[in-house]
């Protein structure tokens, strides 16, 4: 098996344990046992396993959502580089791709939740295009100052090209492009401050409030898709680390630790910080793509 086949791979089997991490870190600090660590497989698996129920007014499109949903993340995980083996797809201006990709599957989902006739979905379908058109410029901004830092042309050569000299050289703004990107961390997965996951207050919810109508198979695959995004969107996090010169297995190694820090992480935020008012989400992911466009324009001071 080729070694940039590890990628995909290493994705699809350990996605969601970083939910798991997630879960086990804020039970830790709250003083609770909490679910087990493997409880977001059993959910997925449990889901795969029931039947689904569809509306009289549903179309084939409530169908096709998840799936959709879930191949665009497949297919940004082919393209963004592991840490060690590299990426499985490369090819220049990939990075464009990815964030088409991404935004593919959003617009699939936002068409599932309107096609289910709720005014309801409608309402979060609504917010999620809203905040996607504030949080896809910021993500576009940061992977264009890693490619003005590098000289690269695709992120597999981008991340490759990210060394303790590149940090040297441009450190004010990787510092600030690691900062955007551990708010579209949060942002792309609806975690707190943007939204909490664990609630069904309908004045809260983003992206939970498009998926409410979806159950069995179909819930199943956009819980998966969910937890590959995260893991998707902590990859290009973890790449700022100079790790791309390890050999494949020590790069894999230190990389699943940042992974497991960066869900430690995510689960002490959600422990500390309360979820923000709606009206305030959306200035605090312009804050994001401001940084983004500041270590832009840094390079070129």
């Amino acid at each position: 098996m080729s070694a940039r086949l590890l990628a995909p791979i290493l994705g699809l089997m350990l996605a969601p344990l970083m939910l798991g991490v997630i879960n086990q870190t804020k039970a830790a600090i709250a003083g609770r046992r909490g679910p087990p660590l493997l409880q977001p497989y059993r959910d997925v698996f449990k889901l795969l396993r029931r039947g689904a129920v569809y509306g009289d007014v549903t179309t084939p499109l409530v169908r096709l959502g998840p799936v959709l949903g879930l191949a665009t993340v497949v297919g940004s995980l082919l393209i963004v580089p592991f840490p060690g083996p590299g990426a499985a797809v490369s090819f220049a201006g990939d990075l464009i791709v990815v964030v088409g990709l991404l935004a593919l599957g959003r617009f699939a989902t936002v068409l599932a939740a309107l096609d289910t006739g709720s005014s309801f979905e409608a309402m979060g379908a609504s917010r999620e295009m809203h905040f996607a058109a504030l949080a896809e410029p910021a993500l576009l901004i940061a992977l264009a100052t890693l490619a003005r830092v590098t000289g690269g042309t695709d992120l597999a050569a981008i991340y490759r090209a990210i060394t303790i000299a590149s940090w040297t050289q441009a450190l004010p703004a990787l510092v600030l492009v690691g900062v955007s990107f551990v708010v579209l961390e949060l942002v792309e997965n609806s975690r707190i401050p943007v939204e909490d996951p664990a609630t069904h207050l309908e004045l809260t919810m983003i992206h939970e409030v498009m998926v409410l109508d979806h159950s069995g198979p179909d819930l199943g695959l956009i819980q998966y898709a969910a937890a590959l995004k995260l893991w998707l969107m902590g990859l290009l996090l973890i790449g700022l680390l100079p790790l791309h010169g390890l050999p494949v297995w020590g790069g894999i190694a230190v990389a699943l630790v940042g992974m497991a820090v960066l869900a430690a992480a995510i689960g002490m935020i959600e422990s500390a910080m309360a979820r923000y008012r709606l009206v305030t989400v959306p200035q605090f992911i312009v804050g994001a793509a401001t940084v983004s466009a500041v270590a832009f324009l840094a390079l070129l001071v």
